[in-house]
Protein backbone atom coordinates (compact mmCIF):
# COMPACT_ATOMS: atom_id res chain seq x y z
CA UNK A 1 0.00 0.00 0.00
CA UNK A 2 1.28 3.28 -1.20
CA UNK A 3 0.51 6.34 1.21
CA UNK A 4 0.68 9.95 -0.86
CA UNK A 5 -0.04 13.04 1.06
CA UNK A 6 -1.20 16.39 -0.16
CA UNK A 7 -1.19 19.75 1.51
CA UNK A 8 -5.07 21.52 0.52
CA UNK A 9 -4.06 24.93 0.30
CA UNK A 10 -7.10 25.83 -0.97
CA UNK A 11 -9.00 25.28 2.58
CA UNK A 12 -5.99 26.02 4.67
CA UNK A 13 -4.47 28.97 6.19
CA UNK A 14 -1.68 31.10 4.28
CA UNK A 15 1.79 29.71 6.09
CA UNK A 16 0.14 26.61 7.34
CA UNK A 17 1.86 22.77 6.59
CA UNK A 18 0.56 19.45 5.91
CA UNK A 19 -0.07 17.31 8.55
CA UNK A 20 2.85 14.28 8.81
CA UNK A 21 0.93 10.79 8.49
CA UNK A 22 2.28 9.78 12.08
CA UNK A 23 0.61 12.35 13.88
CA UNK A 24 -2.51 12.29 11.72
CA UNK A 25 -1.70 8.36 12.56
CA UNK A 26 -1.91 8.50 16.02
CA UNK A 27 -5.29 10.57 16.51
CA UNK A 28 -6.29 7.23 15.12
CA UNK A 29 -4.68 5.19 17.71
CA UNK A 30 -5.09 6.96 20.40
CA UNK A 31 -9.23 7.76 19.88
CA UNK A 32 -11.55 6.49 22.35
CA UNK A 33 -14.82 7.13 20.55
CA UNK A 34 -15.26 7.49 16.43
CA UNK A 35 -18.37 8.07 14.40
CA UNK A 36 -19.41 5.88 12.28
CA UNK A 37 -20.96 7.68 8.78
CA UNK A 38 -22.99 4.75 6.40
CA UNK A 39 -25.41 4.82 4.22
CA UNK A 40 -28.99 3.71 3.97
CA UNK A 41 -30.59 1.45 1.11
CA UNK A 42 -32.71 4.83 0.13
CA UNK A 43 -29.39 7.02 0.30
CA UNK A 44 -29.73 8.46 3.41
CA UNK A 45 -27.41 9.03 6.24
CA UNK A 46 -26.90 7.13 9.31
CA UNK A 47 -24.23 7.85 11.51
CA UNK A 48 -23.31 6.70 15.00
CA UNK A 49 -20.57 6.62 17.61
CA UNK A 50 -18.60 3.59 18.53
CA UNK A 51 -15.18 2.71 19.87
CA UNK A 52 -12.27 1.61 16.93
CA UNK A 53 -8.89 0.39 16.68
CA UNK A 54 -6.24 1.49 14.05
CA UNK A 55 -4.14 -1.15 13.59
CA UNK A 56 -1.57 -1.66 11.12
CA UNK A 57 -3.40 0.95 8.31
CA UNK A 58 -6.79 -0.34 8.61
CA UNK A 59 -9.52 0.92 10.76
CA UNK A 60 -11.23 -1.84 12.69
CA UNK A 61 -15.09 -1.73 14.55
CA UNK A 62 -18.20 -4.08 16.17
CA UNK A 63 -21.63 -3.92 15.74
CA UNK A 64 -24.70 -5.91 16.19
CA UNK A 65 -25.68 -8.04 13.02
CA UNK A 66 -29.20 -6.38 13.35
CA UNK A 67 -28.07 -2.56 13.59
CA UNK A 68 -28.75 -0.38 11.21
CA UNK A 69 -24.85 0.52 10.73
CA UNK A 70 -24.59 -3.18 9.78
CA UNK A 71 -27.78 -3.90 7.95
CA UNK A 72 -26.17 -0.61 5.64
CA UNK A 73 -22.80 -2.26 5.04
CA UNK A 74 -24.40 -5.20 3.93
CA UNK A 75 -26.31 -3.37 0.82
CA UNK A 76 -23.24 -0.76 0.81
CA UNK A 77 -19.45 -0.99 1.78
CA UNK A 78 -18.43 2.28 1.59
CA UNK A 79 -18.69 4.02 4.50
CA UNK A 80 -16.14 6.83 6.52
CA UNK A 81 -15.10 7.05 10.18
CA UNK A 82 -14.46 10.44 12.05
CA UNK A 83 -12.59 11.21 15.30
CA UNK A 84 -10.69 13.85 17.13
CA UNK A 85 -12.19 16.90 18.78
CA UNK A 86 -14.76 19.42 18.89
CA UNK A 87 -12.30 22.32 19.97
CA UNK A 88 -12.39 25.30 17.23
CA UNK A 89 -9.42 25.97 17.97
CA UNK A 90 -7.27 23.21 18.81
CA UNK A 91 -6.76 20.18 17.97
CA UNK A 92 -6.60 17.49 15.04
CA UNK A 93 -9.86 15.90 13.39
CA UNK A 94 -9.21 13.15 11.01
CA UNK A 95 -11.82 11.60 8.59
CA UNK A 96 -11.28 7.78 7.37
CA UNK A 97 -13.26 7.05 3.96
CA UNK A 98 -13.54 3.60 2.34
CA UNK A 99 -15.22 0.65 2.39
CA UNK A 100 -15.79 -1.82 5.16
CA UNK A 101 -16.38 -5.65 5.46
CA UNK A 102 -16.22 -8.17 7.88
CA UNK A 103 -13.08 -9.74 8.87
CA UNK A 104 -13.47 -13.78 10.62
CA UNK A 105 -10.01 -13.55 10.80
CA UNK A 106 -9.33 -15.76 14.58
CA UNK A 107 -5.57 -14.39 14.93
CA UNK A 108 -6.80 -10.97 14.17
CA UNK A 109 -10.08 -11.06 16.11
CA UNK A 110 -7.90 -12.01 19.16
CA UNK A 111 -5.74 -9.27 19.00
CA UNK A 112 -8.40 -6.86 18.91
CA UNK A 113 -9.78 -8.35 21.79
CA UNK A 114 -6.88 -7.61 23.76
CA UNK A 115 -6.64 -3.85 22.35
CA UNK A 116 -10.22 -3.37 23.32
CA UNK A 117 -9.91 -5.14 26.80
CA UNK A 118 -6.76 -2.72 27.32
CA UNK A 119 -7.88 0.39 25.73
CA UNK A 120 -11.36 0.32 26.59
CA UNK A 121 -12.14 -2.52 29.36
CA UNK A 122 -14.21 -3.77 27.07
CA UNK A 123 -14.51 -7.55 27.48
CA UNK A 124 -15.00 -9.80 24.59
CA UNK A 125 -14.56 -13.02 23.36
CA UNK A 126 -13.83 -14.59 20.09
CA UNK A 127 -16.61 -17.20 19.23
CA UNK A 128 -17.27 -18.23 15.56
CA UNK A 129 -15.25 -15.83 13.92
CA UNK A 130 -16.97 -12.90 15.89
CA UNK A 131 -16.72 -10.69 19.01
CA UNK A 132 -18.94 -12.59 21.76
CA UNK A 133 -19.77 -10.69 24.92
CA UNK A 134 -19.54 -13.03 27.50
CA UNK A 135 -22.59 -11.59 30.11
CA UNK A 136 -25.13 -11.76 26.96
CA UNK A 137 -23.28 -13.95 24.13
CA UNK A 138 -24.77 -11.86 21.60
CA UNK A 139 -22.17 -12.11 18.35
CA UNK A 140 -21.03 -9.37 17.06
CA UNK A 141 -19.44 -8.93 13.53
CA UNK A 142 -16.30 -7.11 13.06
CA UNK A 143 -15.57 -4.63 10.38
CA UNK A 144 -12.23 -3.71 8.80
CA UNK A 145 -12.62 -0.40 7.01
CA UNK A 146 -10.06 -0.78 4.45
CA UNK A 147 -8.88 3.26 3.55
CA UNK A 148 -9.08 5.20 0.20
CA UNK A 149 -8.66 8.84 1.75
CA UNK A 150 -7.69 10.33 4.96
CA UNK A 151 -8.39 13.92 5.59
CA UNK A 152 -6.94 15.34 8.53
CA UNK A 153 -7.78 19.10 9.71
CA UNK A 154 -5.55 21.08 11.99
CA UNK A 155 -7.17 24.32 13.86
CA UNK A 156 -4.59 27.07 15.27
CA UNK A 157 -3.54 27.40 12.23
CA UNK A 158 -6.11 25.72 9.91
CA UNK A 159 -4.72 23.38 7.88
CA UNK A 160 -6.12 20.30 5.51
CA UNK A 161 -4.34 17.19 4.43
CA UNK A 162 -5.47 14.62 2.35
CA UNK A 163 -4.36 10.97 2.36
CA UNK A 164 -4.72 8.86 -0.34
CA UNK A 165 -4.27 4.94 -0.57
CA UNK A 166 -3.38 2.63 -3.84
Amino acid sequence: MTLTGTHITEFSEPGSSPLPWPEAERVLVESEMSWLATVRADGRPHVAPLPAMWVDGRAYFCTGAHEQKAINLAGNPACALTTGTNAYRSGIDVIVEGTAAVTRDERLLTHLVTLWQSKLDWTFVVRDGAFSDPGHGNAAPVYELTPVKVLAFTKAPYSQTRYTFA
